[in-house]
């Protein structure tokens, strides 16, 4: 039997620091959460910017529980076949959460939940209706898996007209049967165009560092960009374990600047590119507010 070729480790720049997750305001939101029984991909994905968002009092709620039905091998996040059906009081509590951390701008992402008829769409639509109802004038974004390409799953979400509707590609195509097992590039870009045709704002995201060609992101960025979506997030993938798909490369600050600049020049109306950024880093930021 022959022996596996050890995975040869990157070591990570001195540009990537995260801060470290302390301080009143962190434990003050972590009591929150635990008190709703609440679930955040701050936690639950490893986010590096958790120290820092919780500190200011943000963070980014994970709805239908925290069992994921797919293995993404670069997502920290829980995976196997949830136990328990969706909650329906989920949305309530989430709103609360929101009414009471003051936010004006709440981003809503979930787990896959493939052992749901309509992937969890409903819940998603309830937590926004929840939030409307709770705390008038608080823009609500939703980071939406692909509910395995359902029209009817999506058009439930999309009638309960968030403000913003988000659903990261992650990578290129090529890499797509390595990183997101059971997910389709196509299938993303569709789901971006159908929102945009919906005429909401549509947001998407992508990690750079697991073995992507320049090229190949280049047309990556071009191909979200031609399914109408407005905004776009760039960050670098960061291997939250050892069972995890390895860093093959860290991108510079400057080569960040220069992934931004051709992103702008293929007409996405905002860019965040860098390496701690991921899809609601300063969210609130990312769109107009009235």
């Amino acid at each position: 039997m022959s022996e596996s070729v050890p995975v040869k480790l990157v070591p990570r720049p001195s540009w990537i620091r995260a801060r470290a997750p302390q301080g009143p305001g962190y434990e003050k939101l972590r009591g929150l959460m635990r008190g709703l029984d609440l679930h955040t991909v701050c936690e639950e994905a490893h986010c590096p910017n958790l120290g820092e968002c919780w500190s200011r009092g943000t963070a980014t709620f994970m709805i239908l529980g925290d069992v994921c039905t797919r293995a993404c091998g670069f997502c920290a996040v829980q995976t196997g076949l949830p136990s328990r059906p969706p909650d329906p009081d989920e949305p309530r509590r989430v709103a609360e959460a929101v009414r009471r951390m003051g936010l004006r701008h709440a981003v809503i992402t979930s787990v896959n939940r493939d052992d749901q008829v309509d992937g969890g769409a409903s819940i998603f639509a309830a937590t926004i209706g929840e939030i409307r109802a709770r705390v008038p004038g608080c823009a609500v974004e939703v980071l939406v898996p692909d509910f395995k390409g359902s029209a009817a799953a999506l058009d439930v979400v999309l009638e309960a007209a968030p403000d913003v509707l988000n659903h990261n590609t992650e990578t290129v195509p090529r890499l797509y049967r390595r990183a997101r097992a059971g997910a389709s590039f196509a299938r993303s870009l569709q789901l971006l165009r159908r929102s945009k045709q919906a005429g909401l704002l549509t947001k998407s995201g992508v990690m750079v560092g697991l073995g992507e060609e320049w090229a190949e992101l280049e047309d990556t960025i071009g191909a979200v960009r031609g399914a109408g979506t407005d905004v776009l997030t760039i960050g670098q993938y960061l291997r939250p374990s050892a069972r995890h798909l390895p860093v093959v490369r860290y991108y510079s600050p400057e080569e960040f600047a220069r992934l931004r600049a051709f992103a702008l020049g293929v007409g996405y109306a905002h860019v965040e590119s860098g390496p701690l950024v991921r899809s609601s880093y300063h969210a609130e930021e990312h769109v107009p507010h009235g």
